[in-house]
């Protein structure tokens, strides 16, 4: 039976775990807080999810879903995500983050930057570009008509199909986006950003939390991607 772990058990780690146990996927979930901080959030999830450190999430399955922050991951341990899949949810908010400066000039997105940070980790960028509460509403059965595509990108063709297999079970269709180059067409402020999955798009950035999701084709969002065009990282909000 396939197994993911998740290191963060913020509102994406928390919104994937939902929907893999759903699916018959173990779940190995872990926080800096440590495992009894996740009691209450294992119960909910039942018999297919655990809670542990985050060296045994790390360790427990085909992939590791990565959702902390940017600032964060130098924190994590050398080399504990050597070798594995890991499908990061990551996104550069200098309002938490602080301002980082080789994100600021453009000379890395954030994908490359992790690479940088994590060199064994064998890096896929998923789930970063929608908003956690759409994540249960768009999920779909695998053929379903209105199946939502997520955007995923990486150096890694076999991490790709790896991520794909995965997010398939879970109930989206993906795309890939290309390399790590290549994935500041949907982070924060661009074209494949949250706002295309808004069932109203052109809402405030006050108002998505409350905005219902709407399901996005994958010709859509390879048509949104493309159109996409370079945001000026430095301007964003502190």
């Amino acid at each position: 039976m396939t197994t993911i772990g998740i290191i963060g058990s913020g509102n994406i780690g928390t919104a994937v775990a939902r929907l893999a146990t759903a699916a018959g996927v173990n779940v190995v979930i872990a926080n800096s807080r440590g495992p009894e901080s996740l009691a209450e959030l294992v119960e909910e999830l039942g018999p297919h999810a655990k809670a542990a450190t985050i060296e045994d999430a790390a360790d427990s399955g085909a992939a590791v879903l990565l959702s902390i922050p940017v600032s964060a991951y130098k924190d994590l341990p050398d080399g504990l995500l050597n070798g594995k899949t890991v499908l990061d949810t990551g996104n550069y908010y200098p309002s938490r983050d602080g301002r980082i400066p080789e994100l600021d000039s453009g000379q890395y997105t954030q994908l490359q930057l992790a690479q940088k940070l994590l060199p064994g980790a064998i890096l896929v960028k998923a789930f970063s570009n929608i908003l956690a509460h759409h994540i249960p509403h768009l999920a779909r059965a695998s053929g379903a008509p209105d199946r939502t595509a997520l955007p995923i990108a990486s150096d890694s063709p076999d991490a790709l199909g790896v991520a794909a297999d995965l997010i398939d079970r879970l109930g989206f269709d993906t795309l890939d986006a290309g390399p790590t180059s290549q994935t500041w067409r949907f982070e924060p402020e661009s074209a494949g950003y949250t706002q295309i999955y808004l069932a109203v798009p052109t809402v405030s950035p006050e108002e998505f939390m409350t905005t219902p999701g709407a399901p996005v084709s994958k010709a859509t969002l390879r048509e949104v991607l493309a159109s996409a065009t370079p945001v000026d990282v430095a301007s964003r909000r502190a």
